[in-house]
């Protein structure tokens, strides 16, 4: 086998591989032999096919299988050969073959970059910690009663307001026919800026018991109802008649004990406790996410490296998706949705991207040099925090425990995590305590960095990599989370 490199430039490398004629048909006649100790044909015992019937019936299968073979066994040996890293599957290419005459393919491929790691303790970082006051615990007990809301009919009748809650019948008709699976009895409805309904709810402010309204809704703008499913009826044939049978007003909530056994707890104090010690959880996990942060940033200023465009590339694609699906939900174009010109939102999130990358790639060199791995254990604690309120966690565990596959989306955070807190060690960490605006303030920006596991995984795969069966050419599978 001869191999020249045609292209050594940045992270870009190119090579071309010639195979000789020989060693193909040797491994042809190879795997013809030992189809003939196996395959049977009528006429003759198993085992005793004349070779020349085999080559007959089976040279063009075989030959194909050989190729495919031996692009994929030279091109992972000339990879070990040269200690080559590609950072995603290689580009290959048959640039020549005719039977019987020598095989010549191209490689391509980005490959990782070398990083090298210094000492991380001279690294200095801030956490971030705030304390639980009293306020805050009052407040959330507060929000809790506010969403504690029960409805009595109102002593003296009158209009019905916003904030009260109305039971109704409603009727609906289609196109002047009723549409009986669409229609309800004793409906309650909120009205109000809680209200499910709001369009036909704000219509029914005013509205007193035993009164029947005829409500519509304004079809909306040109265009829009062309997108809706087939199966759902024009809003502008649709009228909804609502016969308001209750006014109900909202009932003032005592926060007592009374209250706090609703909830599960003995009494108020010990319903505070229970607040109290959710709010610090959360504001340990605010802190520990901007902790990270403060180490991704401190890595980010002291390792610099070129990283490959083509994992740049797809890091971009997958962010900037999200952006147009984000700009499509709202309706509005992209330079709206971003306040900015396309043109500039793109170069800027097309340096986060690079950023990602880069810091996934030191991440992923950083645990492996450090021999830190994720356990099963790990992304199951991991899935459970996750689901911290489900309401079947029992469940849920015996789904993941039948399911190893849905555990497999925590890994690349649970490794980013445990390289964080391997590092975290070994850094001087001071504490800053700040109030919980400003612990709870999201960063300027979105740059956590491309996973560990998104970052590695296309070299594992292309270390690996074979050639495309029918064209020649081998394909990215890579897969991995957006970060």
């Amino acid at each position: 086998m001869q191999v020249t490199e045609t292209l050594a430039e940045g992270l870009r490398r190119e090579l071309k591989v010639t195979v000789p004629a020989a060693d193909l048909e040797a491994d042809v006649e190879g795997r013809l032999d030992e189809l003939r100790r196996t395959v049977t044909m009528k006429g003759f015992r198993r085992g005793k096919v004349p070779l020349s019937i085999v080559r007959r019936h089976y040279q063009p299968r075989v030959l194909g299988e050989v190729l495919q073979q031996t692009i994929e066994t030279r091109s992972r040996e000339i990879m070990e050969e040269r200690a080559l890293r590609p950072a995603m599957q290689p580009e290959i290419e048959i640039t020549a073959y005719d039977e019987g005459k020598d095989l010549e393919f191209t490689m391509g491929m980005e490959i990782l970059p070398a990083i090298e790691l210094g000492e991380f303790s001279d690294l200095t970082v801030t956490r971030l910690r705030a304390e639980v006051s009293d306020d805050a615990v009052d407040d959330a007990l507060n929000r809790l009663a506010e969403a504690d809301k029960r409805f009595e009919p109102v002593a003296e009748p009158r209009p019905a307001q916003e904030g009260d809650q109305i039971l109704v019948d409603i009727a609906v008709e289609v196109g002047g026919e009723p549409a009986p699976d669409r229609s309800g009895t004793d409906v309650p409805m909120e009205l109000g800026e809680d209200a499910l309904m709001p369009e036909i709810a704000s219509q029914l402010v005013g509205a007193e018991a035993g009164e029947e309204r005829a409500v519509t809704i304004e079809p909306p703008e040109a265009g829009a109802e062309a997108d809706a499913p087939a199966e759902i009826p024009s809003l502008a044939d649709t009228v909804f008649k609502v016969t308001v049978k209750e006014v109900r007003e909202r009932q003032p909530v005592t926060v007592d004990d009374a209250f706090a056994e609703q909830r599960g707890a003995k009494d108020v104090d010990e319903l505070r406790g229970v607040i109290r010690q959710q709010i610090e959880e959360h504001y340990e996990h605010a802190s520990g996410a901007r902790l990270k942060r403060s180490m991704l940033d401190a890595l980010d200023e002291r390792h610099q490296f070129d990283v490959p465009p083509g994992m740049v590339e797809r890091e971009f694609d997958a962010i900037w998706q999200q952006v147009e699906n984000d700009a499509k939900n709202a309706n509005v174009d992209i330079a709206e949705a971003l306040d900015q010109p396309e043109e500039e939102a793109r170069e800027e999130f097309r340096q986060i991207a690079e950023r990602r990358v880069r810091l996934g790639l030191l991440i992923a060199e950083i645990g492996t040099a450090n021999d830190i791995t994720v356990e099963q254990d790990d992304l199951y604690r991991a899935a459970m925090a996750s689901a911290r309120g489900h309401p079947n966690p029992q469940g849920l565990f015996q789904y993941l425990q039948s399911n190893p596959e849905a555990l497999e989306r925590f890994r690349p955070t649970v490794f980013e995590d445990k390289v964080i807190a391997f590092l975290s060690e070994l850094a001087t960490v001071s504490d800053e305590v700040v109030d919980a605006e400003t612990l709870l303030s999201d960063p300027e920006e979105d740059e956590r960095p491309q996973t560990a596991a998104r970052a590695t995984a296309d070299a594992d795969e292309a270390a690996t990599a074979g050639a495309d069966e029918d064209t020649g050419k081998s394909e990215s599978t890579g897969e991995g989370e957006s970060a």
